[in-house]
């Protein structure tokens, strides 16, 4: 190799193919290699028209295409033989998606490293949804979680965020939800107001409202499951009120009745 290949981990955004960068948008038009997720938006690779190679390496909860030996590999392999090799991740590469581990691979690789940001589903959701992750007079600070561990266990975090008046957001969760609902409730947060909410950003989002004590109940009737981001908080109550007094703002028609 003569030349010195560089890495670039580029957030997709939520889901949206608008909510992403300018930036990204330009790394993308001059990626030689894209290695992009299960939860980006395929329409993203309309902008790598000068892309050699194009891999899906998503992993989605009990269904890995490649490991993430594997994509490191791949990216190390690649590196040697193309320029500029682009990591296409869900969100921001930097929550929750695995990109520090991609980066000591490509450094040690001798390869460059660059990031650009994206739009974590964690804020870009609940947005979407009106749903404001902090208020004034409601509550001052917000969680963002994984509800899945490398355990396999519910992080300690969440045994903390429910004792807490934070508004908490929880990803990658839907496998554990009644396990988080059971510990909310043990925190006496059983009267809580929660919300879950499916592909997110997105034509075919779904949303369902409640309580703590009968969300579970709610998205099983509703058939929800992943990808979903779930939102716990009286935050939550603020999406109904805000709808129904505001006529510049409709009720998303993705809104589960409830």
């Amino acid at each position: 190799m003569n030349f010195k290949s560089k890495l670039i981990l580029i957030g997709a955004g939520p889901g949206d193919p608008e909510l992403i960068t300018l930036k990204a948008i330009r790394a993308l038009g001059e990626a030689d290699v894209i290695l992009y997720d299960a939860l980006v938006n395929e329409a993203l690779l309309e902008h790598a028209q000068n892309a050699s190679v194009t891999l899906f390496v998503g992993k989605r909860f009990g269904c890995h295409a490649l490991s993430q030996q594997e994509i490191n590999d791949r990216i190390i392999e690649y590196g040697r033989q193309y320029r500029t090799i682009v990591r296409l991740k869900g969100g921001d590469p930097f929550v929750f998606g695995r990109a520090q581990e991609e980066i000591d691979a490509a450094v040690a690789a001798g390869m460059q490293v660059e990031l650009v940001p994206g739009i974590s589903s964690a804020l870009a959701v609940p947005s979407s949804a009106m749903i404001p992750l902090t208020c004034r007079g409601v509550n001052e600070s917000f969680w963002v979680i994984t509800g899945t561990t490398q355990s396999g266990a519910l992080s300690d975090d969440l045994y903390l965020a429910a004792r807490s008046s934070a508004t908490v957001v929880v990803l990658m969760a839907m496998s554990k939800l009644e396990a988080i609902v059971d510990l909310f409730t043990i925190a006496g947060k059983g009267e809580t107001a929660a919300a879950i909410i499916q592909n997110g950003t997105l034509p075919n989002a779904k949303m369902v409202r409640g309580k703590v004590k009968d969300i579970t109940f709610r998205a099983q009737c509703a058939g929800l499951s992943n990808p979903a981001v779930i939102v716990i908080g009286e935050v939550v109550n603020l999406n109904r009120v805000v709808m129904g007094q505001s006529t510049a703002l409709q009720q998303p028609h993705w809104l589960v009745p409830h």
